[in-house]
């Protein structure tokens, strides 16, 4: 199971080649992070965030075009005592484009340091565990 987004690029994601830039897969994993961040969060609310973004990794595999639907996918691949790593994947024309890995920790601003999961924030990310599998890129 995995959370899904739905993005439609705009003309702006575009580059100079015609397809998505570079620059715009981190932001758009963000944005389809969103649904993880609610599961800590569910009034989304920034005077009690308590997550920070610890290491994340892009990989592009295909490129991505305008004018088409781009679905993000998200999973979680690990869970830590107070860390979890989110595996997310951009999917075009049914073909796997793009695939991503963040490191998250539950985070106290306040003392300043990495809390533990809740058990019952644990039990919903458990609902979108994943490992995924390496498919071989042409």
């Amino acid at each position: 199971m995995y959370f899904s987004m739905l993005i439609t690029p705009k003309f702006g994601d575009i580059d100079g080649l015609g397809h998505v830039n570079n620059t715009v897969m981190p932001g758009w994993f963000e944005q389809a992070r969103n649904l993880i961040y609610r599961c800590f969060n569910p009034e989304f609310n920034f005077s009690n965030w308590n997550l920070i973004l610890a290491r994340f990794e892009v990989d592009f595999l295909k490129q991505l075009y305008f004018n088409q639907d781009v679905e993000i996918r998200t999973y979680i691949s690990r869970i830590g005592n107070s860390s979890l790593e989110v595996y997310q994947e951009a999917w075009q024309n049914e073909q796997r484009c793009t695939k991503g890995k963040t490191v998250l920790v539950h985070f106290d601003f306040k003392e300043q340091k990495a809390i533990p999961i809740p058990a019952e924030i644990r039990s919903t990310l458990e609902n979108y565990l994943f490992q995924p599998l390496e498919v071989k890129v042409e």
